[in-house]
C-alpha cells in the first residue's frame, strides 16, 4: 500500500466529516466549496501553520512529533480507533520501508490455546488474526460458523489450504446475508477492522492480497474501503440466523493474546434463560452428534465440522437458500 496516499486520504476523509458548526467555527452563511473543514481551519484548531498542515495532509508525517499528531487528532475530533490509526500511519512513515519486513503470517496457534478452546464446551470460541482468518475454533465455534468453513472448503484453483476468512465469506458468498441479519453493518465493521490492520501492518503481503481480491470482486467492499473508516471491535452483540439453530443473539468479547502477536480470542455467549441460550444448547448438541461429520479443511489441529444435516431446528430457513449477489 502507498503510505503517503493512505495518510493523505485518511486525513482528507476525516476533515470532510467535521462541519464548521461541530468545530465551533462561525460561517456567517457563507457558501463553502469543500465538505467539512478547510485545511486552514484544521491548522488553526491544531495550532500549526496552514503550510505545515498542508504538508501533513499530503502524506508527509516523517519527523512529526506525537504532540502535533495529538493536536491534529483533537482538531479533527478523531475517536480512539482513528487516533490509533493516525499514530500507526506515522510510525510506519518514520521507518524506512526497506527496514520494515512484512510480519510473518500468524497462522500457528499454540497447543495451550488449542486446549483452552477445547475446554470451552458451552461457549463459542475462535482465534483469529488481523486479516480475519479463522486460525482455530472449538467445536461450538465451528458449528456456529459452519457456513464460513464450508465456503472456505469449496474447490477452486486458488483455494487449496486457504484458511476460513470472515471478510472473504462476507463479501463473496451470497449466503452471508442469510447468516447475518445485520449483514451490511457487519460488512462495514469488518472493512473498518481490516483498514485498522492495514495501518498497523502495511507490508503484510497476505493482507494486501486479500484487500486486492475483495476490491476487485466486490463493489461494496471497494466502496467501503475507499471510506477509510477504522474501528476497534472488542465487545458487543451479534445476531445470527443459523441454518440449523435458527435465530441467535449472542454477546461477544474479543481479547488479544499477549503471547501471540496479532492473534485474538473471540467468545460468544447467550443471555441466561433466553431463547438464544436454548438455541445455542441445541447447536452444541447437534455439533456433538457423531453422524455425518466432515473435515473442514481449515486450521490445523482443529476438530471436524459437522455436516449440514437435512433436518434443521424447527422454524429455520432452508440451509440451501442463498441471497442475490451483494454487488
Amino acid at each position: 500500500m502507498d503510505g503517503k496516499a493512505e495518510i493523505r486520504e485518511f486525513l482528507i476523509s476525516r476533515r470532510a466529516k467535521i462541519s464548521p458548526e461541530q468545530a465551533g467555527i462561525p460561517t456567517y452563511g457563507e457558501l463553502r466549496r469543500v465538505p467539512g473543514l478547510r485545511r486552514e481551519e484544521v491548522a488553526q484548531l491544531a495550532g500549526v501553520s496552514t503550510d505545515y498542515y498542508t504538508r501533513l495532509e499530503r502524506g508527509s508525517l516523517r519527523g512529526v512529533s506525537d504532540a502535533v499528531l495529538e493536536a491534529v487528532a483533537t482538531a479533527l475530533q478523531l475517536d480512539e480507533a482513528e487516533r490509533a490509526h493516525l499514530m500507526d500511519l506515522a510510525r510506519t512513515a518514520n521507518i524506512p520501508s526497506r527496514r520494515v519486513p512484512g510480519r510473518p503470517p500468524q497462522q500457528r496457534v499454540r497447543p495451550g490455546v488449542l486446549r483452552l478452546l477445547d475446554g470451552m464446551t458451552v461457549v463459542v470460541a475462535l482465534v483469529q488474526n488481523g486479516r480475519s482468518d479463522v486460525l482455530a475454533a472449538n467445536l461450538l465455534g465451528r458449528a456456529l460458523y459452519a457456513p464460513v468453513f464450508s465456503f472456505a472448503a469449496q474447490p477452486g484453483p486458488d483455494t487449496p489450504g486457504r484458511l476460513p476468512n470472515q471478510a472473504r465469506y462476507l463479501f463473496l458468498d451470497p449466503g452471508a446475508a442469510d447468516l447475518y441479519p445485520d449483514w451490511r453493518a457487519i460488512a462495514a465493521t469488518t472493512v473498518a477492522m481490516l483498514r485498522s490492520e492495514a495501518g498497523r501492518n502495511p507490508h503484510d503481503r497476505a493482507l494486501n492480497e486479500l484487500v486486492g481480491e475483495l476490491t476487485t470482486r466486490s463493489g461494496l467492499f471497494s466502496a467501503l474501503w475507499a471510506g477509510h473508516d477504522v474501528r476497534i471491535h472488542t465487545a458487543g452483540t451479534k445476531r445470527f440466523h443459523h441454518p440449523v439453530a435458527g435465530d441467535l443473539s449472542l454477546q461477544y468479547e474479543t481479547l488479544d493474546l499477549p503471547g501471540d502477536e496479532g492473534q485474538t480470542l473471540s467468545t460468544f455467549t447467550a443471555e441466561p434463560g433466553s431463547a438464544s441460550e436454548n438455541a445455542l444448547a441445541f447447536l452444541a448438541s447437534w455439533a456433538a452428534s457423531p453422524p455425518e461429520t466432515t473435515t473442514a479443511g481449515g486450521p490445523a489441529g482443529g476438530s471436524t465440522v459437522p455436516g449440514m444435516r437435512p433436518h434443521a431446528r424447527p422454524g429455520t430457513r432452508n440451509p440451501g437458500k442463498t441471497e442475490p449477489t451483494h454487488d
